[in-house]
This record gives structure tokens, sequence and C-alpha cells, in this order.
């Protein structure tokens, strides 16, 4: 069985499906205001080096969150 990764980890065009939110309140929320939710499928369109926002595709549309954020969104790569 293939173990959860952090949503960072992943690389550009791989697809996952969301299996955790860490982190507080105030970040869930805002995580799963933007439609990313546990069970979601989500694929990872580019990030940008030296810290910049982590780009992915999310019930057909772009976001960009930032790096740290990100690293709370634990994935299950498909």
């Amino acid at each position: 069985m293939i173990s959860s990764t952090a949503l960072t980890e992943l690389s550009p065009g791989e697809e996952a499906i969301v299996e955790h939110l860490q982190g507080g309140q105030g970040i869930q929320h805002r995580l799963r205001t933007l439609g990313i939710v546990e069970g979601q499928r989500v694929r990872k369109l580019s990030s940008l080096a030296a810290g910049g926002p982590v780009i992915i595709l999310v019930n057909r549309a772009q976001v960009a969150i930032g790096r740290g954020m990100a690293r709370k969104i634990l994935v299950q790569p498909l």
C-alpha cells in the first residue's frame, strides 16, 4: 500500500486523492473553501522554485496555494 505524501512532493502533471488536511481550523476552512476536501481528486500543474506557489487543478479550476499550505495537504498519489 502506498503511503500518504504531501502535495508538494508530487511531480507536475501527477494526480492524487486528498486524504487529510493538517493544520488549524483556519487553514482547513480556507482549503475547503477552495474545494480542497478529503476524497477530492487533484492534479499538480506546477510549482515554482524558491518557495513560490503550488498550482493545482481541482474541480476544473486552477488554484494557486502557498508552499506552506500545500505541505498540510496529504494525498494518495494515483
